[in-house]
């Protein structure tokens, strides 16, 4: 099978990100996950496990302990979700994603198990979950390579295709907020029980920084209930922001074990919540006595960047682009780029998945703005520009509308001068479509 064969297959099946999921019971449960794994002499189990979940964060905070574990000399391998610009950056073995001709291999060699899987009792099988047994497969073909396995939660927690870990040893949860409502539940509280799920008996639990208090009550309940430690970083760890640029950070985090001066070369106060998160799992693996030293530590936040997140693309105009999705990570975008870049106006690029929010995204960002340019990308969930318009015009600055995000930052810059600001945001989606417009990223396929 080459690569764009797999792909094809891939995409012939149920693919919920690119769908329509109002249902809470999801196309491929977990009963049918762990049929399809027992299949393939479950990959998943053989090796270390740290599982992340939350609305905000979870895929940086996945790379930053990835890269910590990596420093301390373990090969590992990183689980991600969604990809910028090739499926194959979802699975990654320190650091580096494998090869289409890996991933292409590792999908003919679990083909006739999906077949058997997808004829099975347990009906349909998808997209997302046919990638999670990939990933669980091609870490156990790199054996006795890949020492740990970092797997980032893709919807959710408790009935996510990746709850299939009995237990992993670590289970972070970065901040929650309001998402997929239909799914999770209409308060923080209600998906954090969702999100709890991934916490599983003699597990430590590290919980980042929470705005909601009842969403550290539900943790700490389901702690309890299963036999969980719990550790919450807001109590045990404090930081403060010594230097900015617009090419990384400094900061100075406190926790347990003492003081440490640290770097990272991504931007916003909410990267640093998110790394000292991510510090916090590598002192709980620690204390589970397996080696990670200092250097590791400092080194493994250093030297991580993830594509996407406030990240600078261009200058004169500055062209920032992140992945904000929903009202919270809006607002810790909107203050990060008051706090790290100086600029004359600001002309915001947006476009948003139907299921979102996109007026809470405008509330958080519009009294910044001199133009909003409301786009379509390319995925069927993408929300109708004219739609956006409709919820988000109102706000203030003019908004118009581009059926495409290369249209639309290409009349966001017919509009900046030098000392201006171009900001993409709204969806990881709509980051990609910017990276290649601007950038040049080559594209193997979505």
């Amino acid at each position: 099978m080459e690569y764009n064969e797999a792909l094809d297959y891939l995409l012939s099946l149920t693919d919920m990100e690119r769908g329509f999921q109002a249902s809470p019971n999801p196309t491929m449960n977990l009963e049918s996950v762990r049929s399809l794994l027992s299949r393939l002499n479950n990959p998943q189990r053989g090796r270390p496990t740290v599982h992340v979940t939350g609305s905000k964060g979870k895929g940086t905070t996945a790379a930053l302990i990835a890269g910590v574990l990596q420093r301390a000399g373990n090969v590992t391998g990183l689980y991600t979700s969604p990809h910028l610009h090739s499926f194959t950056e979802r699975i990654a073995i320190d650091g580096d994603a494998v090869s289409p001709e890996e991933f292409a291999a590792g999908l003919s060699a679990i083909k006739d198990a999906v077949e058997a899987e997808r004829e099975s009792v347990h009906g349909d099988v998808s997209t997302f979950g046919v990638l999670t047994a990939l990933f669980f497969w091609l870490m156990r073909a790199q054996v006795p390579r890949v020492s740990w396995q970092v797997v980032e939660v893709g919807l959710g927690g408790t009935f996510d295709a990746t709850n299939v870990i009995d237990p992993p040893e670590i289970a972070v949860i970065t901040p929650i907020s309001l998402e997929h409502t239909a799914i999770l539940g209409n308060t923080p509280g209600e998906i954090a029980r969702d999100k709890a799920g991934i916490i599983k008996s003699g597990t430590t639990a590290i919980v980042g920084p929470q705005r909601d208090p009842s969403v550290l009550d539900v943790i700490a309940e389901r702690c309890d209930e299963v036999g969980a430690t719990l550790v919450d970083v807001a109590s045990l760890y404090q930081y403060e922001i010594l230097e900015k640029f617009p090419f990384g950070q400094s900061f100075r985090l406190i926790g347990p074990n003492g003081e440490r001066r640290m770097r990272t070369p991504m931007l916003g106060a909410h990267l640093v919540a998110n790394a000292a998160t991510a510090v916090a799992a590598a002192e709980a693996i620690r204390a589970r006595g397996f080696s990670i030293s200092e250097q590791a530590i400092v080194d493994g936040i250093a030297h991580v960047r993830v594509p996407g997140r406030l990240e600078v693309m261009g200058q004169k105009p500055l062209i920032v682009a992140d992945g904000a999705h929903n009202g919270e990570s809006a607002e810790a975008l909107a203050t990060a780029l008051k706090e790290y870049f100086d600029w004359r106006r600001l002309f915001l690029v947006i476009g948003c998945n139907q299921d979102k929010d996109v007026r809470e995204i405008g509330f958080k960002l519009a009294k910044l703005c001199e133009l909003i340019v409301c786009c379509r990308f390319n995925n069927p969930r993408a929300m109708d520009p004219y739609q956006m318009i409709q919820e988000i015009g109102f706000l203030g600055p003019a908004a118009v509308a581009e059926e495409s995000v290369a249209d639309g930052i290409d009349t966001a810059l017919s509009h900046a001068s030098e000392g201006d600001l171009v900001c993409v945001t709204g969806s990881l989606y709509v980051v990609a479509e910017a990276r290649e417009h601007i950038l040049g990223e080559s594209v193997i396929r979505r």
